[in-house]
């Protein structure tokens, strides 16, 4: 069996909340191999970590994002929402995921992409949304590594492909079997899933072979991963 890259959703959310330091060190601790981010802008464009558009379900607060600014922000959670910039900071020399939120065009790309250059970690990076928003990283930045998400069974079209140029396609969990998984190797890509949490889901996409795991248990992955995780 071949090595999976163990992506941790959002950090290790089952113990810590959400998308914070806390929560991305405890699970780079537990086996991630790369931590997956939501990054979306404050009023003034500060790329911050965040999946929904408001404060309400993880901070029980009834405000929009985009109506904060980001000290108003680090007011409001006392610091609690960490920036781009310090979640880069916080995670070192490990890869992170950086999943684009809500309407994407070059007014969100273009300041993600800055910070993560800033920071120097272009390296480490990668990005991943729909079509749309991955064309507006490939425009922003000719050398990004791109993880296309990609909804249907049906391929995407060579022509998108070749202006993208993604190094994973990434698909639901549920849309992989063997013969998906094996026309995106033989087409050149790594097959990237989102988000498995039971075990047997796990073992299931281990055995099909793809290339990366994004999961809310990366400390389960990184375990069936160690023992080899054959099917029952």
């Amino acid at each position: 069996m071949q090595t999976v890259t163990a992506v941790a959703h959002r950090g290790d959310p089952y113990r810590l909340r959400e998308n914070t330091i806390d929560s991305l060190r405890s699970a780079l601790d537990r086996g991630a191999d790369a931590v997956e981010v939501d990054v979306r802008l404050t009023r003034e464009g500060v790329p911050v970590l965040l999946h929904d558009e408001t404060l309400r379900r993880l901070w029980d607060l009834d405000r929009p994002l985009r109506a904060l600014s980001a000290e108003e922000l680090r007011g409001l959670t006392a610091g609690g929402v960490p920036t781009l910039a310090e979640a880069l900071a916080a995670t070192g020399d490990s890869r992170v995921m950086v999943d684009l939120c809500g309407r994407v065009d070059r007014r969100l790309v273009d300041p993600v992409v800055d910070v993560v250059r800033q920071s120097g970690a272009r390296d480490r990076v990668y990005y991943t949304a729909g079509a749309e928003a991955m064309l507006a990283v490939r425009a922003a930045d000719p050398a990004a590594e791109i993880a296309l998400t990609w909804t249907s069974l049906a391929p995407p079209r060579p022509a998108l492909l070749d202006v993208i140029r993604p190094r994973w396609l990434n698909y639901r969990f549920s849309l992989v079997d063997h013969d998906l998984a094996a026309r995106v190797h033989h087409d050149g890509y790594l097959v990237s899933v989102w988000t498995p949490d039971t075990r047997r889901s796990l073992r299931r996409l281990l055995d099909l072979g793809v290339d990366s795991i994004t999961t809310n248990r990366v400390d389960v992955l990184h375990a069936l991963r160690a023992a080899g995780a054959p099917l029952p």
